[in-house]
């Protein structure tokens, strides 16, 4: 679970575990049985053992148990089922991407859990035991702007900043993004304080280009901005100051193409999942292969 944030930690898996119980229990259970469906197919079809041990075939399919619940519906049989498919397929998905990226030295990040996700809740509608009324998850992207971000009250930008943790998850409470922050600063404190500069760039975006309040309050603004900081800057390229001001204008480029992710799929409910994570993170990946200062791969 950890490895939703690019940590092979064990201790920064519980706390995001800690964070879903939190949220509720149906969550905590299909996000961590999500990733343990994952890991338990993976293992069954013969994965290198190094990649379980550093949960590389769970992470995926935690996302894709946790989507089913709020999407579709965490009390519902079908549910059930329908995620235990979709852990099951991620993990066929994670591997062809990691054979198809790799080619080419890409990372797949979360392409399959988006995939899949997004698979099913474009086919749910048109599966009566399937569709239901989803739960208190992430919200659709982008709504009608009705009212601008001016109105925007230190308390909901506060609230906003610790929910935008939460919604890497498609929680949108304030204090299980706490409790994912508190995850991020047991691998380290330079890796909470890019995931903190990736959140508040991309809330500060939103604000400056008048997305209303109430999505900046709920962190939906903030959540791929964090991810794409974390990918950029000690990941997947090296850490210094060139290369975290390129991974927080790649979390300003994601924050402001979320809503155009948002209205590509508004005809299917408007999930914009991680989507903009990943494209902004594989364009700004490719695009530093063009210039040296940036290109050097992470250190350690």
């Amino acid at each position: 679970m950890g490895q939703v944030t690019f940590l092979p930690r064990a201790l920064t898996g519980a706390l995001f575990a800690l964070a879903l119980f939190a949220a509720g229990w149906e969550y905590g259970l299909y996000g961590v049985g999500g990733a343990a469906v994952g890991t338990a197919v993976a293992w069954l079809l013969g994965v290198e053992p190094e990649r379980l041990a550093q949960g590389m075939e769970g992470f995926n399919a935690c996302l894709v148990g946790l989507s089913c619940a709020v999407f579709l519906g965490a009390g519902r049989a079908s549910t059930v089922l329908v995620a235990l498919l979709g852990c099951a397929v991620v993990t066929v998905a994670t591997a062809a991407a990691g054979r198809a990226f790799g080619a080419w030295g890409l990372p797949a990040l979360t392409l399959p859990f988006c995939a899949v996700a997004s698979a099913i809740t474009l086919a749910a509608p048109g599966l009566g035991r399937v569709w239901g009324a989803g739960g208190a998850g992430l919200t659709a992207l982008p709504k009608p702007v009705e009212g601008a971000a001016m109105g925007l009250q230190p308390t909901d930008a506060a609230r906003g900043f610790l929910a935008g943790f939460g919604q890497i998850f498609l929680m949108p409470q304030w204090y299980v993004g706490a409790l994912v922050l508190a995850g991020l600063l047991v691998a380290g404190p330079r890796v909470a304080g890019v995931a903190c500069l990736g959140n508040v760039a991309g809330m500060t975006a939103a604000w400056l280009l008048g997305v209303p309040a109430v999505q900046v309050a709920d962190g939906t603004t903030g959540y791929n901005a964090v991810l794409v900081a974390l990918a950029l800057c000690g990941v997947f390229l090296h850490g210094g100051v060139r290369t975290l001001v390129y991974a927080l204008v790649g979390s300003v480029v994601a924050t402001v193409f979320a809503p155009a992710f948002g209205a590509l799929v508004a005809p299917v409910g408007g999930h914009v999942l991680t989507w903009p994570f990943v494209v902004t993170t594989l364009v700004f990946l490719v695009g530093a292969r063009s210039f040296p200062r940036l290109a050097a791969p992470p250190r350690g």
